[in-house]
């Protein structure tokens, strides 16, 4: 009998100097919120999401799967990007029990949208999701909203 896997998954992009780029997080729309760098579209709960099941399943992380060099991603959603890497992890056997994920950032502010960035997420994976959220009181690149984190856990069996 093969047990249940855990894997985790981390993902930090910079704030945009384009005071243009929306801010993508959690597969949600944040607007009035300056967005994140990044070869797709930076939201980083999501790519954390991705990387915690790829780890999980034992298939390497989001960089590995498809890479910034592939133009076919360029500028792509979290959302897309969570169900393909799901879509993948059950091609390769492994159902998807569940995933957590902590945004780290001062901004934007995750509380009082916790629970449709959640359905949205879970919506993307076809699992559940949960969604929290912290700061850094003020400490490192975070607290100084230089940019926004993630660190994401998941849980996958055999099929």
């Amino acid at each position: 009998m093969e047990l249940p896997r855990t894997g985790i998954g981390t993902d930090v992009h910079a704030v945009s100097a384009d005071a243009d780029r929306p801010m993508m997080l959690a597969c949600l729309h944040w607007p009035g919120v300056v967005g994140l760098e990044g070869h797709s579209d930076a939201d980083v709960a999501a790519h954390a999401a991705c990387d915690a099941i790829l780890s999980a399943a034992g298939m390497a992380d989001l960089g590995t799967q498809i890479g910034t060099d592939d133009p076919r991603w360029a500028g792509a959603s979290g959302a897309d990007l969570l169900t393909e890497m799901a879509r993948r992890v059950r091609e390769a056997g492994w159902v998807i029990g569940n995933v957590a994920v902590q945004v780290v950032g001062a901004f934007p502010r995750v509380g009082p949208r916790r629970e449709e960035a959640e359905a949205a997420m879970a919506a993307a994976l076809g699992a559940s999701v949960s969604l929290s959220a912290t700061t850094t009181d003020g400490l490192g690149f975070t607290g100084r909203r230089e940019g926004v984190a993630a660190v994401a856990t998941a849980l996958v069996a055999r099929a």
